[in-house]
């Protein structure tokens, strides 16, 4: 019997320490059109605002937020495109 087809997903960072909403946004939402489904991409960012804009952003956009990690002054944000 064959084994199943193994399904290889890729997972980006996108460094926007230093970009402030909704720029930040706007290039996490062009990295994430240009992503695979299901790849993952991992947003590095310094702002406070953007930490709680941008996955709230990302579900509106019907994206899956995987997991928000708040380590201040750093917050990393993974979504599946």
């Amino acid at each position: 019997m064959a084994s199943p087809p193994l399904l290889l997903m890729a997972r980006e960072q996108l460094d926007l320490r230093g970009v402030k909403c909704p720029l930040s946004w706007a290039h996490a939402r062009i990295r994430l059109e240009a992503m695979a489904t299901g790849d993952e991409l991992e947003l590095v960012l310094d702002d406070a605002q953007a930490a709680t804009d941008i996955p709230r952003a990302a579900e509106a956009a019907g994206d899956h937020v995987v997991a928000v990690r708040p380590k201040p002054p750093l917050w990393r944000i993974v979504i599946e495109a």
